[in-house]
């Protein structure tokens, strides 16, 4: 499967407002943003697990990071409510579950294979000052990316020119940026050269980002 596998083009998917994919475990479903591949696959998407489903135990052999949108995500390693940022690199490994029911943002084979860096974090209590209405979290760097957390004041505008492609969700709230008006769930995706212009919403905004990344996307090697 290729969908929005085309890294030149600019892509908004309102992902609230999308449809549920049943995945190959009962109680999992998905909402697909971008993939290369079938079940293996380079894969950005929301995942959603029902009160008590859970995934087989596997290895993360390109790599797994996701960010805990709703409810309690869990594994044999510990509980991870919303807001918590996970990066597990490849060689990783575990049986994620929810027994509660969860949501979360999750990109699949997108780290360096030679990565072995792992950890989670609480994004808001990564949270810098606020200058000119912007609040940020450096999440992870790295040679290929950066990942950061922004929080946006009602009306301030946020502004990037970084290479290699810029891409972000919309954790709370909503922004406009060119003609789209993006809220919660909504994904936008920038190719590389192309600058980031985001103004918030009269309620502001809380926004997942990554940047830097696009030139690094291939498929996944099995």
């Amino acid at each position: 499967m290729n969908l929005n596998a085309d890294f030149t083009k600019r892509v908004v998917v309102h992902a609230g407002n999308a449809p549920w994919i049943a995945s190959p475990m009962p109680g999992v479903d998905r909402r697909m943003l971008d993939r290369i591949g079938d079940e293996v696959a380079r894969a950005t998407s929301i995942v959603r697990y029902a009160p008590g489903s859970a995934f087989s135990a596997h290895t993360h052999t390109g790599g797994e990071e996701f960010l805990v949108l709703e409810g309690v995500f869990q594994d044999e390693h510990g509980d991870y409510p919303a807001g918590t940022y996970v990066r597990n690199p490849p060689t990783t490994s575990h049986t994620p579950g929810a027994e509660e029911g969860c949501t979360i943002f999750v990109k699949l084979w997108q780290f360096d294979l030679e990565d072995r860096t792992q950890f989670r974090r609480d994004i808001d209590a990564q949270l810098g000052p606020v200058q000119n209405g912007i609040a940020r979290a450096e999440l992870h760097r790295d040679a290929r990316e950066v990942v950061s957390y922004v929080v946006l004041e009602p009306g301030a505008m946020l502004t990037d020119d970084v290479m290699g492609g810029i891409e972000l969700l919309v954790l709370e709230g909503a922004v406009r940026e060119g003609d789209d008006d993006l809220v919660t769930w909504s994904w936008l995706r920038l190719p590389d050269g192309v600058p980031l212009r985001a103004t918030a919403g009269p309620d502001g905004a809380k926004l997942w980002m990554k940047s830097g990344h696009l030139p690094f996307a291939q498929a996944p090697t099995v």
